[in-house]
């Protein structure tokens, strides 16, 4: 399997618009989540840490209580790919869920 290649500056800026509740910080995309409790966020990291293993692609993260802080990018890349959008995507599946 080839190595991803980092996305066009251009080309990260039509997809992050796209892409409900991310942001562009510091060339990673980042969402913050705020949940329940801290038994809902650490929930929400396991079904994120499952699908994020099933695609060989893991997010940079922290919780701190109720709320948890993603960034995405693709360190061997050297920027963002398209591994980190489709992480991005079914991330959002997992909060709407």
């Amino acid at each position: 399997m080839a190595a991803p290649e980092a996305l066009r500056a251009e080309d990260v800026e039509a997809r992050v618009s796209g892409l409900s509740d991310w942001t562009l910080d510091e060339g990673t995309l980042y969402r913050e989540v705020r949940c329940r409790d801290f038994v809902d966020a650490f929930g929400l990291m396991a079904r994120i840490a499952l699908v994020a293993e099933s695609m060989d692609h893991h997010p940079d993260w922290s919780n701190s209580w109720n709320t948890v802080r993603i960034r995405l990018t693709t360190h061997s890349a050297g920027g963002l790919t398209e591994l980190d959008f489709t992480l991005a995507q079914k991330i959002n599946e997992l909060v709407q869920g």
